[in-house]
């Protein structure tokens, strides 16, 4: 790494975010700390502190970019448009994907909390809005009778119960209680609900 005052701001910005983004992936959120960043770059913490406002602020761009990599691996899962019910599934599928081969990096959107009287950026929020518009598309397309409110809530719920789902998979308690996989326990879920869902339109 070059010696302090080589880089401009955005280049130091880039390499920080690049060495956060290496700790979570190794250590998880709580390996990250503003002085094992610097310690990799080169840099005082002073110096990071100048192009972040605080350590929330460098997890939050960090998980910001986990997330854009998620909805590259959701966008190319359905990027050959299949039909609805198809593309639900294989987002499902590519989101458990990310979470059982990334799980530090996934993991730490959800653990990270800003301190109190903080919300979160817009940036962020925007993020995992589009994430879930995929699966508002396709569940548009399978009930075009629901209201948009409708769509906007199931995608939620269905989602969550996916989520749900990968939690327990990365605890390891969905074989030791029923020997059955997370892509299993999913798909019935995602059975189940789509059914619900498409015979109440």
């Amino acid at each position: 790494m070059g010696r302090r005052n080589e880089h401009t701001r955005e280049e130091l910005r880039e390499i920080a975010l690049r060495a956060a983004e290496s700790l979570v992936a190794a250590q998880g959120l709580a390996g990250l700390s503003a002085r094992k960043v610097v310690g990799r770059i080169g840099y005082t913490v002073g110096s990071l502190y100048m192009v972040f406002r605080s350590l929330d602020e460098l997890i939050l761009q960090t998980n910001e970019r986990t997330l854009d990599a998620l909805y590259e691996k959701l966008a190319a899962a359905v990027a050959d448009r299949p039909p609805p019910g198809v593309a639900i599934r294989a987002l499902a599928r590519a989101y458990i994907a990310f979470a059982l081969t990334e799980t530090p990096r996934w993991l730490a959107i959800y653990q990270h909390r800003l301190p109190e009287g903080q919300i979160v950026p817009d940036s962020f929020s925007e993020k995992v809005a589009r994430m879930f518009e995929l699966v508002q598309r396709e569940l548009a397309l399978l009930a075009p009778r629901r209201s948009p409110d409708d769509i906007a809530l199931a995608a939620r719920a269905l989602w969550s119960g996916v989520h749900g789902v990968c939690i327990l998979g990365f605890d390891r308690k969905l074989e030791s209680v029923g020997g059955r996989s997370v892509e299993q326990v999913a798909d019935s879920l995602l059975d189940n609900y789509l059914s619900g869902f498409i015979d109440a339109d």
